[in-house]
């Protein structure tokens, strides 16, 4: 645009002398071409240029009309181009209040120009007003049109479709999981990794992770140490967990952060797993020293945990996907069993009972046939409820495991007349969502295949938890584990499965002198010498 102006300005002048306004354009063009978005050299720079392109019209208009070449209108058209590139300049950056500046001052510079330069003064002349008046309609067309015709011209945006983008970008999870190094997504391997790689650079007698769950508490997910640690899981305590976790930085004391504070010497030091702007877990180190965690230890413990934070959450938002969608389709299997077949049955149950009422005297071997079919149709009707509670069977966010076992076997330990004993562990702090949904499921399945199959009278239900550890048992007095039957072979198989998806241990055995022993296993049980809540119910409770 300078090289255009200055040619039309010394066509219409033929004097070289008022390229000084062009230069001074040169100068002016400067801070807006090297700092577009200074938000003070910018706006300066594009202020300078009108103003200065304005002044320049009057000049050139009265040196053109002097020489004769054009008249005033022309002379000030050969300059007047160059206030669209201030004026386009802000429209693009959306800034109607700065276009509509601009536009007062090209109008003033205008008047200015055309009054004092020259000889003669060209705004008498309605060709310089006209041309003035063009370009500033130009100039304000520019300014306030240019956001509008920008969204006519895009191009609209695409209906959203939801669920084909959620298979989109469930696909490219899959891609990714499969990628990973061991092809796993696993939070309790990747926090039990961790504490390894930090018992290389920061000394320690105890060390733990710990994350968000269900409750609004946190849980462990990998713990190391001689003894097991009851660790403060409450975010509302005076404690540095709640600190770091406030502030996301890492938090020295010097005192134990677990519940039974030790005494002695003791160091802790509390670092925060922080994914982008959010804090999705701690990591906490502890020494039976004084001062074991200087600012270079610090230093070194967080070169490790930055990039771990980003493992770990991809881990954590994995088991969440996973979890609500298999919640999603044990609901909707639950939804359709209630509304298809369990109703049809129902209804084939009163059809044979309208039989049973409309049969002829002297009919007994038909009745008798109708009444073991009704008999029967009954005893599908509930076990089909009795699947639907399963189905629909979760861990409470505030009742904890034991309290979900101990509901769904008192409930079918009384549809099949079992007298069922509890022995309850449980600490107050919580394992992962995930985690206790899959020992849920196993704990299920085994008292199921204990009612359905093993002919017992009794069944005894253990369950300690104290996490990283928990130990979940199911025995009872029948007949003993057929193998030679199928179903049941398929659910040792759905239970197996489940107990290696988190890294668990499921053991059968024979129970003396009679029936089975089903127990999955997490983690390794330890000394626990601090102060835990327990609930323990009496066998024949």
């Amino acid at each position: 645009m300078l090289a255009l102006v200055a040619a039309l300005t010394l066509i219409a002048t033929r004097e070289p002398a008022q390229l000084r306004w062009i230069a001074l354009l040169v100068v002016a063009a400067l801070p807006a071409f090297l700092a577009p978005d200074h938000r003070i050299f910018g706006p300066l720079g594009r202020f300078a240029e009108v103003a200065i392109t304005g002044l320049a019209a009057g000049s050139i208009a009265a040196a053109a009309d002097l020489t004769g070449t054009v008249d005033a209108g022309f002379g000030a058209e050969a300059v007047l181009p160059y206030l669209a590139v201030p004026l386009l300049t802000a429209a693009l950056r959306r800034r109607p209040t700065e276009g509509a500046a601009l536009l007062g001052v090209a109008a003033v510079a205008l008047v200015a120009g055309g009054t004092v330069t020259g000889s003669q003064s060209p705004i008498t002349q309605p060709g310089f007003l006209a041309a003035g008046g063009q370009w500033l309609v130009l100039g304000a067309i520019v300014t306030f049109a240019a956001d509008t015709m920008r969204q006519l011209m895009q191009p609209a945006e695409p209906t959203p479709q939801p669920y084909a983008e959620a298979t989109r970008l469930l696909t490219q999870l899959r891609s990714v999981a499969r990628s990973l190094p061991g092809a796993t997504l696993d939070p309790g391997g990747i926090s039990e990794h961790l504490l390894e790689e930090l018992r290389l650079v920061a000394p320690g007698d105890r060390a733990a992770v710990l994350s968000t769950s269900g409750g609004g508490r946190l849980v462990v997910l990998a713990q190391t140490g001689a003894e097991r640690v009851d660790w403060e899981t409450t975010l509302d305590s005076d404690s540095a967990i709640a600190e770091a976790w406030a502030t996301q930085q890492p938090q020295t004391a010097s005192r134990s952060q677990a519940r039974s504070h030790r005494r002695g010497d003791v160091s802790s030091l509390v670092v925060p797993l922080v994914a982008g702007v959010r804090t999705i877990g701690l990591v906490i180190l502890e020494a039976d020293v004084a001062s074991a965690y200087p600012s270079s230890v610090v230093f070194d413990v967080t070169g490790v945990t930055e990039p771990a934070a980003i493992r770990l959450e991809a881990a954590l938002l994995f088991d969440d996907v996973r979890s609500l969608a298999t919640n999603e389709e044990r609901q909707r299997l639950a939804r359709e069993i209630h509304d298809g077949v369990a109703q049809e049955l129902v209804m084939v149950g009163y059809g044979i009972d309208n039989a049973q009422a409309t049969l002829p005297e002297g009919a007994e071997e038909t009745a008798e046939e109708l009444r073991a079919l009704r008999n029967e149709v009954t005893r599908v009707i509930t076990e089909l409820r009795l699947s639907l509670f399963e189905l629909r069977s979760e861990v409470d966010r505030n009742g904890g495991l034991a309290a979900a076992i101990a509901e769904y076997a008192r409930t079918l330990g009384t549809s099949a007349g079992l007298r069922v004993h509890f022995t309850f562990d449980e600490s107050t702090a919580r394992l992962p969502a995930a985690t206790e949904a899959e020992l849920l499921r196993i704990a299920q399945e085994a008292i199921t295949n204990a009612r359905k199959h093993a002919g017992a009278s009794n069944l005894w239900v253990t369950c300690t938890v104290d996490p990283p550890y928990a130990e979940i048992e199911v025995s009872d007095d029948g007949k003993g584990f057929a193998d030679d039957r199928p179903d049941g072979r398929y659910g040792l198989t759905i239970m197996a499965e489940r107990a290696e998806r988190i890294r668990g241990r499921l053991k059968i055995t024979p129970r003396h002198p009679s029936g089975t022993t089903v127990a999955v296993v997490l983690g390794s049980s330890g000394r626990r010498d601090s102060v835990r809540d327990s609930v323990s119910a009496p066998e024949g409770e």
